[in-house]
């Protein structure tokens, strides 16, 4: 066991000769020692800008710790297609929630032209790399542009949510609708997937994205597919009544 213990310079104390050309530093051999020899405590300052390193540590490791995540997993609808990407409804929401909810922060992982089959391929990394606490599903709309079998879009998004609540995410499923001109059939069996799904997953459902503004052109881009900058609030507040709830 060390007896003692030699500060290096400059903590040692500073002692001046009679000569003002030369100094001496005497080196300090002090240890101030507790009664049992497991603990030992340095002398001052050292020891004060070592334990207020110790305490900024934690505080910003716990800090870190408390930060949750939202991952949005979705196509152009959430990926902001032909606005400002500031200006879409994901970027809305991060803003609400450092107003709202600051120990939640939001990633956006959309991909404009995103089918169910490319989520599915891609969500175990997403999940690995953001570790979210929610998952906002925004997928199957280019499935049904493309009229592709709704039992395979229902399929791959069952795939989704199972990797997600396997990693203990919360889900919430946004669900959508298609023109009229896709066949009654077609469309009915397409709007009645998410909520069959939301059933089956016990997962939270938005039942449309576009509620209330789907049949106002203005509120379109040329294309009449993808929403202006003016219909994104709308968006938001339509995720966020069934967002709110599951965030704690």
């Amino acid at each position: 066991m060390a007896s003692s213990v030699d500060l290096p310079e400059p903590d040692a104390p500073t002692t001046a000769t009679t000569s003002p050309e030369v100094t001496a530093r005497s080196i300090s051999r002090r240890m101030t020692r507790s009664e049992s020899p497991l603990f030992t405590v340095l002398p001052m300052p050292r020891a004060l800008r070592t334990l207020l390193s110790i305490v900024l540590f934690a505080v910003s490791g716990a800090a870190a710790c408390a930060e949750k995540s939202i991952l949005v997993f979705g196509d152009s609808l959430s990926a902001a297609y032909g606005i400002a990407q500031a200006r879409g409804w994901v970027a809305l929401l991060a803003e609400r929630l450092k107003r709202e909810h600051p120990d939640y922060i939001v990633v956006n992982a959309s991909i404009s032209g995103d089918t169910s089959s490319g989520g599915a391929a891609r969500i175990g990394k997403s999940l690995q790399q953001h570790r979210p606490a929610v998952l906002v599903l925004e997928l199957g709309a280019n499935d049904g542009l493309r009229g592709l079998p709704v039992a395979q879009m229902k399929h791959n998004l069952g795939r989704i949510i199972e990797q997600a609540h396997k990693a203990g995410v919360r889900v919430l499923l946004v669900g959508m609708k298609l023109p009229p001109n896709y066949g009654p059939e077609y469309t009915e069996t397409f709007e009645a997937a998410y909520g069959e799904l939301a059933k089956r997953y016990k997962t939270a459902l938005v039942p449309f994205l576009l509620e209330d503004f789907a049949a106002r052109p203005e509120l379109f881009q040329a294309d009449r597919i993808h929403p202006t900058e003016a219909a994104q609030p709308l968006m938001l507040e339509r995720v966020w009544q069934a967002l709110r709830p599951m965030l704690r």
